[in-house]
């Protein structure tokens, strides 16, 4: 990027937030010496407590584009993803027996058993489902786990520093949530029993600042999912010796990791809520600024939810679609343009079960001929930000010029229609919607495009879209007279059509001229044909339809059922 100051307008929104975090480390003494040492850590954190939803992906993208643009403006960022596995497991999880899991309500998710082998914890089997795919989706990322930073120290300063001042942590409780709340009379650390090994029924109650020890009783009445074994005792909060409560621990991890940059949901961005106790604790506990978009007390802004029909995913209630099947179910540039094109503080409402899939491919490829200069943008601005939209969203070598761009309705019409990937392939070149001639990444592109077609024809696709066509040997046998008809008079117009002809808008219109010049409804048209092709009242446009079984076939089919369906 040029010294000169750019025009923000035409920038991609992840571009204008790497402008805001590189003159916001500039402008902090503390964030300059911090970057200078240690480089600028972009952060993130899951707890791996099951089957993680594609509407987490949004967050790891969008950490992932910032560290890009930010490293873009000559800084050293990095994208580290951590998972929480020192979280107790607080609540059954339905994929797993109860009879097996149920034991281990209240302890880490790093000490309980993988329900799959080959896994050294439950938190690493969860965790690693969705970041395996991470290399696939183009997330530069790097991974640790924050129970191994509690064991090793990491947080060790925190550690004391906090019980050090419990009562300026209290007193950011009770100026949050009232002099009553819960919080603000406990010490804000969850020790591990050394006798049980829960993290979540424990309750610390004096801290011996010279000893380093805390005094605690691992009770029944911590939680009301998980009971406690009895024991009390001393025992060190340091080296994994337990936990900081959740919203302490935000706080704390910033400056045990060094993190300037970390964004969350809007849920935890709410007023008054997690971030906003954080924030304040990271200020007048731990004297470290609380990482972008916040700004001291000021959160700043959460991204928003991703939704299915207007409703907040949820792979618990069955909401949805897991992060893994999103990544195995789209070409991995569509899914990062899904969550990338809109700025973060824009709802994602995207259904795969209604059309939003064809809407998505077509935005998609839009942008990349807005990009190539094949279609006109609106103006200047647009041209430039869909072309750093489409950098972002590129997961190979970007190609020189722009991939087949073959409309997913097509594909899945053709593919429904010849039963073969290959054949759908073949069909589109025979139609003139490919060129004969296509280099390899054409053809892997095009053949992308026709495996989602299959993927949706088999999972998603409304029944509109859905159909089988009939054969000559086995063709519809239950016309009707006036669809028979019909049928026969439209036989005879499609075997007047000039030879060659290839334009389905003038067959359109000629459909809608032979309805008219024989004082018929188009739609009897439309529906007969269906019912004979495809034994459905309503299908594919039906010019285009016929134009890609072929006219001499259609007319073949439609006669053959005519036969058929004569008393």
């Amino acid at each position: 990027m040029s010294d000169a100051t750019p025009n923000k307008k035409a920038l991609h929104w992840a571009q204008q937030m790497a402008l805001d975090i590189k003159a916001r480390v500039e402008r902090d003494p503390v964030l300059t010496q911090l970057v200078e040492e240690k480089g600028l850590l972009v952060y993130d954190e899951k707890t791996p407590s099951g089957t993680i939803h594609i509407g987490s992906g949004r967050g790891w993208v969008i950490h992932d584009v910032v560290a890009k643009c930010c490293r873009d403006l000559g800084l050293n960022a990095t994208f580290i993803l951590s998972a929480d596995d020192f979280d107790p497991y607080d609540k059954p999880n339905k994929d797993l027996d109860p009879e097996k899991f149920n034991q281990y309500l209240g302890m880490p998710f790093c000490d309980i058993p993988s329900p799959v082998e080959g896994y050294e914890s439950f938190g690493e089997y969860y965790f690693k489902q969705s970041t395996e795919h991470f290399e696939a989706l183009g997330i530069e990322c790097g991974f640790e786990s924050t129970a191994e930073n509690y064991r090793s120290g990491v947080f060790n300063e925190q550690i004391r520093t906090i019980l050090d001042n419990v009562e300026k942590v209290q007193q950011v409780y009770r100026t949050l949530y009232g002099d009553d709340s819960p919080a603000g009379k406990k010490m804000p650390f969850n020790v591990k029993c050394t006798e049980c090994g829960k993290i979540a029924t424990t309750l610390a109650s004096e801290w011996d600042s010279e000893k380093g020890m805390l005094y605690y009783e691992c009770r029944t009445d911590v939680v009301d999912w998980a009971d406690g074994c009895g024991h009390k005792g001393w025992a060190s909060p340091f080296d994994g010796g337990g936990k900081f409560p959740w919203k302490v621990e935000w706080a704390a991890k910033w400056p045990g990791r060094g993190v300037v940059v970390e964004f969350a949901g809007k849920d935890h961005f709410s007023k008054g809520g997690s971030r906003t106790c954080a924030n304040m604790i990271a200020v007048d506990v731990l004297d470290f600024p609380p990482p972008y978009p916040s700004h001291g007390y000021k959160t700043g802004p959460g991204y928003e939810f991703f939704q299915v029909g207007g409703a907040k995913m949820s792979t618990s209630k069955g909401k949805g679609m897991s992060f893994a099947e999103g990544v195995e179910f789209f070409p991995c540039e569509m899914l990062r343009f899904l969550l990338l094109k809109s700025r973060p503080n824009s709802v994602v409402d995207f259904d795969p079960e209604k059309n939003d899939i064809l809407l998505l491919c077509d935005q998609y490829d839009r942008m990349e001929r807005i990009h190539f200069g094949i279609d006109p943008a609106k103006d200047e601005n647009e041209k430039a930000i869909q072309s750093s939209l489409y950098n972002l969203v590129s997961v190979t070598d970007r190609p020189e010029g722009p991939s087949p761009q073959i409309p997913l309705n097509l594909a899945s019409t053709l593919l429904q229609i010849t039963l073969s990937k290959e054949a759908a392939y073949e069909k589109m070149i025979e139609l003139g919607h490919l060129p004969a001639e296509i280099d390899e990444n054409g053809k892997a592109h095009v053949m992308r495009r026709i495996d989602l077609a299959e993927r949706w024809v088999n999972k998603f696709a409304s029944e509109q879209f859905l159909f089988r066509l009939v054969s000559e040997e086995k063709p519809c046998a239950d016309l009707s007279e006036e669809e028979s008809a019909v049928l026969s008079n439209f036989c005879a117009f499609l075997e007047g059509l000039p030879e060659g002809l290839s334009d389905s808008k003038e067959l359109h219109n000629g459909i809608y001229e032979f309805a008219r010049e024989r004082e018929l409804e188009a739609k009897a048209v439309f529906s007969a044909a269906y019912h004979a092709l495809i034994n459905r009242p309503r299908g594919p446009q039906l010019a285009s339809f016929i134009m890609t079984v072929g006219i001499d076939k259609t007319r073949r089919l439609l006669q053959a059922g005519i036969n058929s369906s004569q008393p």
